[in-house]
């Protein structure tokens, strides 16, 4: 099985890919979050897993809109522990560090380390990716933010540890498919809605989901991109969409929604 994911080897997303299908699986490395669409779009691989939302930082917005272009599903999730560290190429000494790399999201998660050292921050399109750079371009006086795992593919130094604000960093990820899963009796649901433009229109459309007693488990808003200062809404919530209440909530939302998009049902991990 061939399961793709943004990064290079040694990322996160690559431990993901292991945590939820196992050691068989093929992981295959693509540059960006678009490139895993695709990928499943057209059956060059089975599936792809794309972080959604990481427990310090937050949403990863680029994903959520993906969902928008692309017609395919959520079939499972999957949460990962960050543990960040400092990688430096053998030669360098922590005082002749001057810059550092990593991806956003892994900055920003360490901003406290960070600040503390006043370093230049220079953003990279991953975290194991990042310390690639630094190996590849011999950058003696930079160092990258990135996993264990990822210093020791590229035979590189670990200069420090526990370097995250807080230790309880988890990244919650998503797998895609063209299918979604069967009910399993623990089942979680996500879907996109765009509430119509009049008072109280959101508060009746999740109330919806209150009267049958579904619980919400995630709200995010994004831009809709069409039209100024409009919004789309990303909802997770507890159930399968075949579930009697889950069908009777997402028809009973159609009054108050403009668009409905399922993502998609599967198995409740967080």
């Amino acid at each position: 099985m061939k399961v793709t994911y943004q990064g290079e080897t040694g990322a996160y997303s690559e431990m993901a890919v292991y945590k939820f299908f196992g050691n068989k699986v093929e992981p295959v490395p693509c540059k960006d979050f678009r490139d895993v669409f695709e990928s499943v779009k057209n059956n060059q691989v089975s599936n792809g897993v794309i972080p959604i939302e990481n427990s310090i930082e937050g949403s990863v917005n680029q994903n959520y809109d993906l969902f928008l272009t692309y017609d395919l599903k959520v079939c499972g999730e999957v949460a990962v522990k960050l543990a960040h560290v400092l990688i430096t190429n053998p030669q360098t000494k922590f005082e002749d560090i001057k810059t550092v790399y990593s991806h956003p999201q892994a900055l920003g998660q360490c901003r406290n380390y960070l600040e503390k050292h006043k370093w230049e921050i220079i953003p990279a399109y991953d975290t194991a990716g990042s310390v690639k750079i630094i190996k590849e371009k011999q950058l003696f006086n930079a160092a990258a933010i990135a996993s264990e795992k990822a210093a020791d593919l590229y035979n590189m130094n670990i200069t420090a540890r526990d370097i995250a604000d807080n230790p309880s960093n988890y990244t919650r990820f998503l797998i895609l498919s063209h299918e979604d899963t069967p009910p399993t009796g623990d089942d979680k649901t996500s879907i996109i809605f765009s509430a119509k433009h009049a008072p109280g229109t959101l508060y009746h459309a999740l109330g919806e989901f209150s009267s049958r007693n579904i619980n919400l488990t995630r709200i995010e808003s994004r831009p809709t991109k069409t039209t100024a200062w409009q919004y789309n809404f990303y909802l997770d919530f507890e159930g399968h969409r075949t579930e009697k209440r889950c069908i009777e909530a997402l028809q009973a939302l159609e009054k108050y929604a403009t668009f409905t998009k399922i993502l998609g049902s599967y198995p409740r991990v967080i």
